[in-house]
């Protein structure tokens, strides 16, 4: 219990410090959010892999009848939970940096480091009530940071961000509601439901696959994503890599796993349903991606299309499936990141933003170029980094369930795979062969000294994970035989 509040409360009252205390000086400022990240991480990761507050749950307050704010820590908590406290610190490091000469800089830190607070709460979620909440707190502390430059553009596209977002939280809400009426809305992922339900289950399955999806930018609902690229790029990475999006899966694996009882969704037309969302958005997000020549919205529809890949593997519904599900959003986590950073990069000492500004930039900034391409290579899915992994393992698992709806699937990621390597390549080719196509003014330098260690820390991390990405696997394949006993 001690550790959970740590995690939550060290964040919650240092993004408070920093909101309402004005630190007039800019180092004793970032020293200050600095540590405030470290010192969270660092619990956050004692607290996942010491196996501490993964026994008994740790009651909050009671709202009402089947309604109760109650917090634990386990498996799948502890991926989300684990991915966010390893990148978190990068995005601070490299905000340091990048915000320098930004606008209100002391308020997107505050912000920002709230945000880490409701995502470390939202991970020790114990049943769906709380999930929901902490869900919504999730998505209204990132409001501002989506608005921070508090423009024309940004002030649309924070309209377009709450109109979804709401609306998802709608339906969300409905599902969360009807399923707690029935008795499913504890994590028992060994709930039993009377046959006679099932067809009010698949309902409230494909509300929640909806509602919830939005965070995962599902078709129709995915029109914010790209949108929302207009933040600062810490501000994209923390939307598109490491807390938001990945809350939407999060959210799709705890209801379809450890709430709604898989026998009354599995071979059924919800299932169906959802199998068909998620690999259409598969392939119509890297299609997106190849024709967008706006770097960052290029990268935000890569996201949209690699969510649906995550959502694809836990609709099947299968012990394969999640474990590929939840494998691919730790390792396109570590992989997206970095393409956020180095765009960031290249928007900062350049200010070129789109795709064919970027030829010949390769020979200038070989740091931020050699990153990109290494987790661009990633992306695409080749072996042996991370990215072939789970992409593998979720072709593996549609095959391996067979029936029309999983071959389709199977044959959007790959369908995807190679779309992804268009919108890869015509990046990285150009920037290191062809000759710029706008005229040479002063010589172009790689980002500040923050920015560079950051890049080479999270490429670090991606070996890393593409070294040990067998033991990755085994823990998230033990964890799928826990989801699906």
């Amino acid at each position: 219990m001690e550790l959970m509040l740590i995690c939550t409360l060290l964040p919650l009252l240092s993004g408070a410090a920093l909101l309402f205390v004005n630190i007039p000086a800019r180092k004793t400022r970032m020293a200050c959010a600095l540590a405030a990240v470290t010192l969270t991480s660092l619990a956050c990761l004692y607290t996942v892999f010491s196996g501490a507050s993964g026994e008994a749950a740790f009651a909050l307050m009671r709202v009402g009848p089947g309604l109760e704010l109650r917090w634990r820590l386990d498996g799948c908590g502890r991926v989300y939970l684990a991915v966010a406290a390893l990148l978190w610190p990068f995005s601070v490091l490299y905000a340091v940096d990048y915000m320098r000469h930004e606008k209100r800089e002391g308020r997107f830190f505050a912000w920002y480091i709230l945000t880490y607070a409701a995502a470390a709460a939202l991970a020790f979620s114990d049943n769906l009530f709380t999930l929901y909440v902490n869900y919504e707190f999730l998505t209204l502390l990132t409001v501002p940071l989506v608005w921070h430059e508090k423009d024309e553009e940004s002030t649309r596209a924070v309209k377009i961000y709450m109109l979804f977002l709401l609306g998802g939280a709608a339906l969300g809400f409905v599902a969360m509601m009807g399923l707690s009426a029935l008795g499913l809305g504890a994590f028992d992922a060994g709930a039993a439901a009377e046959k006679s339900a099932f067809d009010v289950l698949r309902v409230l399955a494909l509300l929640g696959f909806a509602g919830f999806g939005v965070k995962a930018a599902v078709l129709p609902l995915c029109r914010w994503l790209p949108v929302a690229s207009v933040a600062p790029t810490p501000v994209t990475a923390l939307l598109h890599a490491v807390a938001v999006v990945n809350a939407g899966v999060f959210a799709v694996a705890r209801l379809l796993y450890c709430v709604i009882p898989s026998a009354a969704v599995r071979g059924s037309w919800a299932q169906t349903a959802m199998l068909a969302l998620a690999a259409a958005t598969v392939v119509y997000g890297s299609a997106m991606a190849v024709r967008e020549q706006h770097m960052k919205r290029r990268l935000a529809w890569s996201t949209v299309s690699n969510l649906s890949y995550m959502l694809f593997g836990l609709c099947l519904l299968t012990r394969d499936g999640a474990t590929a599900g939840l494998a691919h959003m730790v390792f396109h986590s570590m992989t997206k990141i970095i393409l956020f950073f180095c765009a960031g990069s290249v928007l900062t000492q350049t200010g070129r933003t789109q795709i064919r500004q970027m030829h010949g930039l390769g020979r200038s900034l070989p740091l931020t170029f050699g990153a990109f391409t290494l987790a661009g290579l990633s992306l695409v899915g080749v072996p042996p980094l991370a990215g072939f992994v789970s992409k593998y393992a979720l072709v593996t698992a549609a095959l391996s369930l067979g029936g029309t709806e999983a071959w389709l699937g199977a044959v959007a990621l790959i369908l995807s795979a190679v779309l992804t390597a268009v919108y890869v390549f015509t990046v990285v080719f150009p920037a290191f062969f062809m000759k710029p196509v706008l005229p040479e003014g002063e010589p172009v330098r790689e980002g500040g000294a923050c920015m560079r260690l950051s890049l080479l820390l999270l490429c670090l991390v991606l070996l890393l994970g593409s070294v040990f990405a067998g033991r990755i696997m085994a823990y998230l394949t033990a964890l799928g035989e826990v989801l699906l006993p």
